[in-house]
């Protein structure tokens, strides 16, 4: 569980771009690039099986295989909001053989989400590539007397609504930390190691609301009938038509559009820029040239590339600001 903490009025706001591109810079090492790779490759995931976190991994894994032409494996490793994942890779030699996949949105908040972090995601970390998470429906459990947001909120101020969360930190936590500062809504957040026990629990009716990924909620709406009631997106997703966005009921501050979500593949700061640049290059053809991951961008109805090089560090320039800044405003802290 999480609440609001009034005391935590720890600042850090940070253009994590200029630290990565100084990190990029470091000294390259050809006789290791030349020969790279020739072992196998293991890409640690920082959330269960079940969701997009690990569909990506998996997907990078499998087309990973296939154009380098050594074994590259998946290792699930939950938990401390991405960090426990994120440490093992940032502590591993940085040889392009141990990689990160995790949400962007851990490592955007680590270093203001927590006191004393695991690792300095600016400095202890290389971005590769980003892959989108897609619009993330929020839905409710079928027999919760809600079918909009607004709903929602005139509900949540006569009774206190459980939230499962899929990460500490995520958007869809500062969204609810944000919705109940404008609303006066009650909101009781608690957080799992990932997207499947979450919904496990909302079926279960042993939470209110959650929002998670199309890829992730999709097996539990086949067989268990929640009701999605809005998008945390600037637009509307392919696969649910007809659910709006939370813009699209009134709630148009930042916390509730511009928060997306991507899943990161990262590699050790020192990492030799060489084979940074094969992995970057290897990765941008992904999303044509990967069944898996053109399935995957299908399946959560988005037809965006794989981030790689400007792009990617564009956006991190602009996102990551963005969730720094609001959790510092609302002052949001694991318990």
């Amino acid at each position: 569980m999480i609440k609001m903490n009034p005391n935590n009025n720890y600042r850090r706001t940070v253009l994590a771009a200029a630290v990565f591109f100084l990190a990029a810079g470091l000294t390259s090492h050809p006789a290791i690039a030349q020969s790279y790779p020739n072992k196998p490759i293991r890409i640690v995931a920082s959330q269960n099986p079940g969701g997009t976190t690990d569909a990506t991994a998996r997907a990078f894994a499998d087309y990973f295989t296939q154009k380098l032409g050594v074994s590259v494996t998946v290792e699930n490793r939950p938990g401390a909001g991405g960090m426990i994942a994120a440490e093992n890779v940032a502590h591993a030699t940085p040889d392009g053989y141990t990689l990160f996949v995790g949400l962007h949105s851990q490592l955007a908040q680590a270093p203001v989400l927590f006191k004393k972090p695991l690792i300095d995601p600016d400095k202890d970390l290389i971005p590769v590539a980003a892959v989108t998470a897609g619009g993330l429906p929020t839905a409710v459990r079928s027999s919760l007397p809600v079918k909009n947001v607004n709903e929602l909120v005139e509900l949540s101020r006569k009774q206190v609504i459980n939230a499962g969360n899929y990460s500490i930190g995520s958007g869809w936590h500062l969204l609810l930390t944000q919705l109940a500062k404008e609303t006066g809504g009650q909101f009781t957040v608690v957080s799992y190691k990932g997207t499947p026990p979450m919904f496990a629990d909302l079926v279960g009716q042993q939470t209110d609301v959650a929002t998670g990924s199309v890829i992730s909620i999709s097996p539990f709406m086949q067989r268990d009938g929640l009701r999605v009631i809005a998008i945390i997106s600037d637009r509307r997703s392919t696969k649910f038509p007809d659910a709006p966005t939370w813009a699209e009921q009134g709630f148009t501050s930042p916390a509730f559009s511009k928060l997306l979500e991507y899943n990161m593949l990262l590699a050790p700061a020192g990492t030799p820029q060489e084979v940074l640049d094969k992995l970057s290059s290897v990765a941008a053809g992904a999303a044509t040239q990967s069944p898996k991951m053109a399935n995957l961008l299908e399946m959560i109805g988005s037809d965006e590339p794989v981030l790689v090089g400007a792009p990617l560090l564009k956006m991190i320039s602009e996102v990551w600001p963005v969730y720094r800044s609001l959790t510092t405003e609302l002052k949001l802290t694991p318990e």
